[in-house]
């Protein structure tokens, strides 16, 4: 079993200030480890346990299970390789917001 999980989830709704687009790396207990929240005007929010930008910060509590956000009808899940988080990690500063 991987040490971690990388999923991706589309938020469909219609508030500006909330993010769109979340990537999430998740722990075996499905905490997140990094997370990139991508806003509707292309602005990137981000946080890891070093850093973080856009007012994004990790959450608390363990991430549902991937059957109870498929559940959702808010919300697009997709299961994505570490290599395709990565990319979109190591390219996050291109977009990213201090001041969200």
């Amino acid at each position: 079993m991987s040490e971690h999980t990388y999923i991706r989830v589309l938020w469909l709704h219609g508030a500006p200030s909330d993010p769109v687009d979340l990537w999430s790396e998740l722990d075996r207990n499905r905490f997140e480890t990094r997370k990139l929240e991508i806003f509707r005007d292309g602005t990137i929010g981000y946080a890891c346990a070093t850093e973080t930008a856009g007012g994004s910060r990790l959450g608390t509590v363990p991430v549902p299970s991937l059957a109870e956000i498929a559940a959702d009808k808010q919300f697009q899940l997709v299961v994505i390789s570490r290599s395709a988080f990565e990319h979109r990690w190591n390219t996050r500063n291109s977009n990213a917001s201090s001041s969200r």
